[in-house]
């Protein structure tokens, strides 16, 4: 039962990454349906993000009084409303209706079963976790690609929430399993320390504009890679620009794939460090001045697979790094500066590439990688200081 479990928790993940990924890639034409600047998306981006900070927020309260698969339930039943929603918008400002459900929806499944999986499982379930985040948000761009071809990007969002639906009805079947494994899994932690008390450990704060910079990183790629392609290669069709958007979710799923089986061998440390690396090499390729879209194709593929790893090992790290005390309270400061990093600046590039142009995007990726690697090598120094 504890395997089948799993099973379905996998499934839950790809049920997470499904709609991060169908802003991006449909966004090029829905664009031109609703008669709006190119820069418009970050402020949808930055509304859904918004949404799921509160619920992330909320997130420990709502584990306290209910059990996770009710959480997850109610989840992912919410996140079908937002899909439906945004499929029936025939305006631009419609969509600001439904990004209440599609972000509250996200970040409930995103805290809770993090919360879940790290207290009852290993390190290595938590990259696999993650990877099968990033199977659903493969699999999103080439759903919105398929609509475009065979009908109108509405359909895009209304398949994926006919897929949402599925993974509903197993969730719901598999309540029984749940309840076999309440025993000793979903049993409450005592307390530990508080935020601000977390606030204060050496080092934490460093880790926290460390993880905002990965995600900004990673959230302006998932937003704004269909449009780069849109803005930088000539000759391309709505359903190939579309389906580009599924380069990122490719590689961090790979990267995570990969982590999974040496994560336990290599250490979150290192594997972090060789994550950034093959992400700068990625972020290169994307820069050479090619007019064919494959090399830029492989250098988002890459530089998804280099930051695979780091969002889980930063989270995994986080007991180890600031002791058991304050790791629950760090990791959802974490999640905190994630969600900050996803709201804000896949608007800010928005604006930027408005006025200067989007193939300034290898650029800004590139100073958020080194701000990331940066600031978690000077928190090594603090905390060994510390030990010292």
């Amino acid at each position: 039962m504890y395997s089948l479990l799993l099973a379905v928790i996998y499934l839950i993940f790809i049920s997470l990454g499904l709609p991060d990924s169908l802003l991006g890639s449909g966004w090029p034409t829905m664009q031109v349906t609703f008669g709006v600047p190119s820069s418009y998306a970050g402020y949808v981006s930055m509304a859904i993000s918004f949404m799921t900070i509160i619920s992330a927020l909320i997130s420990p309260r709502m584990i306290r009084r209910f059990h996770t698969k009710w959480i997850v339930i109610v989840s992912i039943l919410l996140t079908v409303f937002g899909l439906i929603g945004f499929s029936f918008s025939t305006s631009y400002l419609m969509l600001f209706l439904f990004v209440i459900p599609y972000g509250l929806g996200a970040g409930a499944i995103d805290a809770s079963v993090n919360h879940y999986v790290a207290n009852n499982y290993s390190g290595s379930v938590m990259n696999f976790l993650h990877c099968f985040y990033g199977v659903g948000a493969v699999i999103s761009p080439n759903i919105m690609a398929l609509a475009l071809s065979k009908a109108r990007w509405n359909e895009g969002y209304r398949w994926t929430a006919y897929i949402q639906i599925g993974i509903l009805l197993i969730c719901i079947l598999s309540l029984p399993i749940w309840k076999k494994n309440e025993g000793n899994s979903d049993s409450q932690e005592e307390a530990g320390a508080g935020i601000r008390e977390a606030l204060k450990v050496p080092g934490v704060i460093l880790t926290l504009i460390a993880f905002y910079a990965y995600c900004s990183g990673e959230a302006t790629c998932f937003l704004w890679t269909s449009s780069y392609f849109a803005g930088t290669k000539s000759g391309l069709n709505d359903e190939l620009i579309a389906s580009f958007g599924s380069l990122i979710f490719g590689g961090l799923m790979l990267g995570r794939l990969i982590s999974g089986f040496i994560s336990n061998r290599l250490g979150d440390r290192l594997l972090i460090r060789i994550g950034i690396a093959v992400e700068l090499i990625g972020i290169v390729m994307v820069m050479l001045p090619f007019s064919h879209y494959l090399p830029a194709a492989i250098g988002f593929v890459v530089i998804g697979t280099g930051m695979g790893p780091v969002y889980p090992a930063i989270q995994h790290m986080a007991p180890s790094n600031f002791g058991k005390k304050y790791s629950a309270a760090v990791i959802g400061l974490q999640m905190a500066s994630a969600y900050v990093g996803s709201t804000f600046m896949p608007m800010v590039f928005g604006n930027l590439q408005q006025n200067i142009g989007i193939e300034i995007m290898p650029v800004y990726l590139l100073i958020f990688a080194v701000l990331n690697i940066g600031l978690l090598e000077r928190t090594y120094v603090v905390l060994r200081n510390k030990k010292v």
